[in-house]
């Protein structure tokens, strides 16, 4: 059977591009039967590293069958996987978030998870040697997940290890890395095209603190004023969201990915308890500025507090 491997729902470049450079190693290297799929449609940075590197977009699925071969990258946490994936036959897991737990397996099986910017960098370990054998469109795939997991080295999960790997990556493709991150980042930037309820979701993850369940959105863009000018709507849709994903509140952080702050919406006393106690905090309106905030994995999740 073709092993189906995917990462996270709401998939960002890093889910989009780990499955396929992950599928590609396990067909032309490992000599098994695998296919990238997604859990829904690729962000807008997503989509054009998918038209910039000639890579047809994978097949988007909204379950898997029970005893289906699979392999889970980017991701640990079943809120963020098909509703049947603990039916599914599990056979690798590759990731570089926290152990969230709730995952089983039908046996042992191989989970590598290391604290590290990028799952695309902990592919290119596990390869070893057979990373040489990579074709340009792979490289090119890779560098595009390390640029936009790190925000082309200045998020605070960046480490020498991801920067290093992605240096000697533009390099073998003749790549300018300021230039080329610049290009992704504008067409992340480009969110006009979504509905109110499309930006809650369109890079978010679900995560329960001391009983309350949120969607902790993030829209990383060199262009804020686009977001933040559609505030009023976006705080409008929250209710609403919230209510439909079985939450209690969409948290929406709205990282500058140049000037390296988030602006927090704040359209309620719950959310603005949380920014005052996650992040010491003085709320006096409807948005907050947390300088220096730029990763959800590193300085938001860790830190929230109701």
């Amino acid at each position: 059977m073709t092993i189906q491997v995917f990462g996270h729902k709401s998939p960002d470049t890093d889910s989009t591009g780990s499955p396929i450079i992950w599928a590609w190693y396990l067909n032309e290297v490992k000599g098994q039967k695998a296919e990238a799929v997604l859990l829904g449609e690729p962000n807008t940075e997503a989509a054009f590293v998918l038209t910039r590197w000639d890579l047809p977009k994978p097949a988007i699925i909204s379950d898997v069958a029970a005893d289906a071969p699979v392999v889970i990258v980017d991701t640990n946490n079943p809120a963020e996987l098909p509703a049947n994936i603990n039916a599914a036959d599990i056979q690798a897991i590759i990731d570089h978030h926290k152990l969230v737990g709730g995952i089983e397996t039908k046996g042992p099986i191989d989970i590598t998870i290391r604290p590290l910017a990028c799952t695309a960098t902990i592919m290119h370990d596990l390869m070893g040697d057979d990373a040489a054998k990579m074709p340009d469109w792979v490289k090119g795939a890779m560098l595009s997940c390390i640029l936009s997991d790190t925000l082309e080295f200045r998020s605070p999960t960046t480490t020498d290890h991801d920067t290093a790997l992605a240096v000697k990556l533009a390099a073998d493709l003749g790549l300018d890395i300021a230039a080329y991150a610049a290009e992704m980042f504008a067409a992340k930037s480009d969110v006009s095209a979504f509905s109110e309820a499309e930006l809650l979701r369109m890079d978010s993850k679900e995560y329960s603190v001391d009983g309350k369940g949120f969607r902790v959105s993030v829209l990383e863009t060199t262009s804020p004023k686009m977001v933040l000018d559609r505030k009023d709507a976006l705080m409008a849709a929250m209710p609403g969201v919230a209510s439909e994903d079985g939450a209690d509140q969409v948290l929406l952080f709205v990282v500058d990915i140049l000037n390296e702050e988030a602006t927090m919406l704040i359209p309620n006393e719950l959310s603005k308890a949380v920014a005052e106690k996650s992040f010491g905090a003085t709320v006096t309106g409807d948005t907050v500025v947390l300088p220096g905030i730029m990763s959800r994995k590193k300085q938001i999740i860790p830190n929230l507090k109701v």
